[in-house]
């Protein structure tokens, strides 16, 4: 067993214990383009704004040896997000929020293209902890927004 399927055992227990569990959204669509052409569209850490319409700009630096993006949205709000995995070859990577306007904390999420027959489906997951609203109210507006992104690039091709 590896490692980190025995620690993801173990907090998927210790939360369950303790009744309290992350909330979880993943939203996919399928694009009719080959795996590599969305993973160029998307596979650019600091591309976001090229395809996720609400963010204007986006800055990279690196801080503490990971990469770091700083999201402008296009009415003024700023996301520091923290880049926790990259895999060019699986066309995936996963981030963390470092600060946020949304209305969550602990928010890590995960973009992996794949094959689809002739083309692509892409999938943008999360886990987070809803703060300030209900549980409901904060998977919407994480769901509004990966909707957002996902139809972007689905008429991009």
């Amino acid at each position: 067993m590896r490692m980190t399927t025995i620690i993801a055992a173990f907090g998927a227990a210790f939360l369950g214990a303790t009744g309290v569990q992350a909330a979880a959204v993943s939203e996919k669509i399928d694009i009719d383009a080959s795996p590599d052409k969305v993973w160029a569209a998307i596979g650019d850490y600091c591309g976001i704004a090229a395809w996720l319409p609400p963010i204007a700009k986006c800055e990279m630096a690196e801080t503490g040896g990971k990469k770091v993006r700083t999201l402008t949205t296009t009415d003024g709000g700023v996301l520091i997000e923290s880049l926790e995995n990259w895999d060019d070859a699986g066309m995936s990577y996963s981030y963390r929020f470092q600060s946020s306007p949304l209305p969550v904390d602990n928010y890590i999420s995960t973009i992996k293209v794949s094959g689809a027959g002739e083309g692509s489906t892409v999938e943008w997951s999360s886990t987070f902890d809803p703060k300030g609203v209900s549980e409901t109210d904060a998977r919407k507006i994480i769901v509004d927004i990966y909707r957002l992104g996902l139809n972007k690039l689905e008429s991009s091709f």
